[in-house]
């Protein structure tokens, strides 16, 4: 790791000539300067990790020096050195934004510890600030999701809404990236610096979704020793996801309007209004519309999250996007992984354009990890991709198992209400109990 840069702004230039003894010691790059005037002409010509500032000197006082140097870099953490019983402007310059304060005389080994604290502080912020920009290149738009001419287009309202508040609702399948695509609006809107909350609604029972998203105060209900804030107070500043939020009770429906609404809630078993400014994005596998008209659904609620409406298409009618998916799939794994992949043969690529993908991208990622594992080639071929063979087999069922498995999953999907069945398959109710009867 490089040494860390320290500037050093004393008047007296023994005691400037003894920090720079002391800290290069430490193994820092350390610089002096005698007065205001030198001590800014360093800071703007040279870059430095942290200054140590006197706040009696001539030219310019340290404390006009302070000003001008949190002007211009906000975050450098600034120690300021001040003479016994002027605790008072010790006190002024940690309100313009000094690290912390020693007075003279001071011991050098509290000096050490506290310029220690300070660079170990601005050593996690760079490093916050490089994931934060990896972050944020993760998510960026272009090429990750894909580039056909439907999802060129997605990423262009997803581009322009992302610099709004908008509430955001987006379609599709599972595994089409609907989190994804989540965390890329927020990573390229302004609040990308602040919380990002991820909320599975379809996950969660009702009574642990309320305090899931809104908490709960100690002693609210059997468990609760403690107070715990939810998903929207910890989402405050930022953008909470809800995802899979058709499968929201209508109780959870009403308390999640209020929030849309007024942005205030309460916690479970408080009385106080909790006000929060949070960005909701929300997505669904199912049709919302439709559960509207058939009373599942609240109207009201719906149109409030409809603001915005993404649809993204399951990756079997992308499949134009197939390569560029696949090309940014291995570069992520050959890095995880340490494996020099170049690309994909075009025979397995043809045998990906053939596969139905039911797991849509999510199952991609999986099958493009799985053979980077096992291939022992520079390129990937149609043997790497062994989790095919049965799901190709599959593919061609009779017409009757077909059916049967749409008639099992409508079925299932309206929890055995055969009446309700009958009329999604634009069956008579009779005639559906008979195919049921027929089943093995």
């Amino acid at each position: 790791m490089p040494a860390f840069r320290v500037l050093v702004a004393d008047d007296e230039r023994f005691m400037a000539e003894m920090l720079q003894e002391i800290f290069e010691e430490e193994g820092m790059l350390v610089e002096a300067a005698l007065d205001g005037k030198q001590a800014l002409e360093k800071f703007h010509s040279s870059s430095f990790d942290l200054v140590l500032l006197d706040l009696r000197m001539p030219e310019i006082s340290g404390m006009d020096v302070l000003r001008e140097i949190k002007q211009t870099d906000p975050d450098i953490p600034v120690v300021v050195i001040t003479a016994y019983g002027s605790v008072d402007n010790a006190v002024e310059a940690l309100k313009v934004g000094a690290y912390d304060f020693v007075t003279k005389p001071f011991k050098i080994e509290e000096l050490k510890n506290i310029v220690h604290r300070a660079l170990e502080l601005e050593r996690l912020r760079r490093e916050r600030d490089y994931l934060l920009d990896e972050i944020r290149e993760g998510f960026c738009f272009e090429g990750v999701i894909g580039e056909s001419p439907r999802m060129r287009e997605i990423m262009q309202v997803a581009q322009r809404v992302a610099k709004t508040d908008a509430t955001v609702l987006i379609y599709g399948e599972s595994g089409t990236g609907k989190e994804l695509l989540a965390r890329s609006i927020h990573f390229q809107s302004d609040r990308r610096d602040c919380p990002f909350v991820v909320v599975n609604c379809g996950a969660i029972t009702e009574t642990l979704l309320e305090s899931e998203l809104f908490g709960h105060e100690k002693g609210a209900f059997t468990g609760a020793h403690a107070r715990k804030l939810g998903k929207f107070e910890l989402a405050d500043g930022g953008s909470i996801f809800l995802d899979e939020v058709g499968e929201m009770s209508p109780a959870m429906q009403v308390k999640l309007l209020r929030v849309l609404q007024d942005r205030t809630f309460e916690r479970v078993g408080g009385t106080t209004p909790i006000t929060v400014n949070v960005r909701v994005i929300a997505a669904t596998n199912r049709d919302l519309k439709k559960m509207v008209k058939e009373g599942t659904f609240r109207e009201d609620l719906y149109y409030r999250l409809n603001v915005i409406p993404l649809e993204l298409p399951p990756l079997r009618e992308r499949k134009e996007d197939l390569p560029t998916l696949c090309d940014f799939l291995i570069a992520k794994h050959c890095r995880r992984l340490h494996k020099k992949i170049q690309g994909i043969s075009p025979q397995a690529m043809r045998v990906l354009k053939r596969y139905s993908w039911p797991g849509n991208i999510r199952e991609l990622d999986n099958v493009i990890e799985r053979a980077i594992i096992l291939s022992q080639d520079e390129i990937l071929g149609v043997e790497d991709l062994q989790i095919f063979e049965a799901p190709l087999r599959e593919k061609w069922k009779t017409l009757q198992e077909v059916e049967r498995e749409y008639i099992e999953r409508v079925t299932e999907y309206t929890n055995g209400d055969l009446e309700k069945a009958a009329v999604i398959l634009g069956l008579p109710l009779d005639e559906l109990q008979k195919k049921l009867a027929s089943f093995p």
